[in-house]
């Protein structure tokens, strides 16, 4: 008997995994939405696009995890710059 999943399915762990990382991404394109300066906008989406885009193949679970810490962490700063300058 055959599964009936399709070949390129991805594992539980997977599918968690990608889900955290599209998270990260839409809160780093929406913050990045707020930066005042429209170039600074479009020179921080622009990066923060080429970068997950970069690494879009990768499939070490372990440097998956890495690289959504070290997104976070940048997100974070962002956020953090942000709210510093609006007060």
């Amino acid at each position: 008997m055959s599964s009936r999943l399709p070949p390129a399915a991805l594992s539980l762990k997977q599918f968690l995994q990608r889900q955290k990382v599209l998270a990260v991404y839409r809160n780093m394109l929406r913050t990045i939405r707020q930066v005042p300066d429209e170039a600074d906008r479009k020179y921080l989406r622009d990066w923060a696009r080429e970068e997950f885009k970069r690494n879009k193949n990768a499939t070490n679970q372990d440097v998956i995890r890495m690289m959504i810490s070290q997104a976070s962490n940048h997100l974070e700063e962002l956020q953090k710059s942000l709210a510093l300058a609006r007060s």
